[in-house]
């Protein structure tokens, strides 16, 4: 008997290998890492408000690993791991290996915690580490990058420990508006990600298996006084990944037009904006429920095919 699988749920049609592509020169993003270091910041407050000892923290979607040292320096003698999609981006990382061999991922898997910081380059939707072996889960910015956010999801919690934490940032909807109302006057494609709502990645997190997710969310403004600066950060903060976006590259009237389109929204200070809606969230892997008989209930989710 074969059960039918779940129709994926996308939260939009993005490529993976474009956003691997994407990410694939450092310095064509470095100039994002303000906002980065700012939302990094902003989570380790959060974190500091839980009571937690973790002995081994995964960064998911580590990036250059800025947030790496942020970690470690948090807890200590604690074994930091951070995975990222990118080789040349963990390569960026100075000192650090840009890959670790099969047999080293092989003895992450089976051997106890060690302190210090190791790399991975990888999927962080099919992590190669075991089962309830990571006490922490952190994610800065990286969520939105995947099309299938449930799915990250279970997998995040298949490698949390009983009652370890997942604790994830990303953009929300009205991220770019402000470059998405000027390319209205461009052409109809999509020039920019049509981020998940907080709400939606809340019921992902129940789905998943999560407990007490707590999920909120801040805009934050970025002012500019230049047209080509503000759509160099948009770049630098990722870029268009979508399958369904514009071919090629745009011809000098069709920029004018967006640069036209941006400058209408000029304050009357002399200041472009750019809005970020940044969402927090952070759930526990609860216990395994129990009947009154001391049995473990098991959750039954047919995605996979059975014989």
């Amino acid at each position: 008997m074969q059960v039918p699988a779940k129709p994926p749920k996308l939260s939009a049609p993005i490529d993976v290998d474009r956003v691997r592509q994407l990410f694939s020169r450092p310095a064509r993003v470095q100039d994002g890492d303000f906002l980065r270091r700012e939302i990094a910041h902003r989570m380790h407050e959060r974190l500091q408000l839980v009571r937690l000892a973790p002995q081994r923290v995964l960064d998911a979607g580590c990036g250059s690993g800025a947030d790496l040292a942020l970690l470690h320096k948090a807890y200590g003698a604690t074994q930091v791991i951070g995975i990222d999609a990118s080789e040349a981006m963990l390569r960026s990382l100075p000192g650090q290996p840009g890959r670790q061999s099969a047999l080293n991922q092989l003895l992450g898997k089976l051997l106890p915690a060690k302190s210090g910081i190791d790399l991975l380059c990888g999927d962080f939707a099919d992590l190669p580490l075991g089962p309830t072996t990571v006490d922490l889960v952190w994610s800065n910015l990286a969520l939105h990058w995947h099309p299938q956010p449930d799915r990250v999801f279970a997998e995040w919690r298949r490698v949390l420990r009983v009652d370890g934490l997942l604790m994830f940032s990303c953009f929300g909807p009205d991220t770019f508006q402000e470059v998405r109302a000027a390319f209205a006057d461009v052409d109809l494609a999509p020039h920019t990600l049509p981020f998940v709502d907080m709400h939606d990645f809340g019921d992902q997190l129940v789905e998943a298996g999560f407990a007490t997710p707590v999920m909120d969310m801040e805009k934050l403004t970025v002012t500019y006084d230049d047209a080509n600066k503000l759509l160099a950060d948009v770049r630098a903060l990722g870029g268009n990944p979508l399958t369904t976006g514009r071919k090629g590259l745009l011809g000098r009237g069709a920029h004018a037009k967006l640069l036209a389109g941006l400058e209408k929204g000029r304050r009357a200070d002399g200041k472009l904006v750019l809005t970020f809606e940044v969402i927090y969230g952070h759930a526990f892997r609860p216990a395994a429920r129990m009947t009154k008989d001391g049995e473990a209930i098991i959750r039954f989710d047919p995605t996979r095919r059975g014989r």
